[in-house]
């Protein structure tokens, strides 16, 4: 099962947190949220989750 993580504001955005967060060797994916103002939600699998919350502030 997939947990959103965190909400970026733009694509552009979005990539980079995946990007930097699959070099962390942890599964992602992106899916649209509000298409109007343009955020995209960040998800990993649930049994990553933890793992990602550590290492999530370095990275933003």
């Amino acid at each position: 099962m997939w947990t959103v993580i965190y909400i970026a504001p733009d694509s552009k955005t979005a990539e980079r947190i995946k990007e930097r967060l699959t070099n962390e060797g942890f599964l992602v994916q992106i899916r649209p949220m509000n298409l109007s103002k343009g955020q995209y939600e960040i998800l990993v699998p649930k049994a990553e989750l933890k793992e990602v919350q550590e290492v999530l502030p370095s990275i933003l």
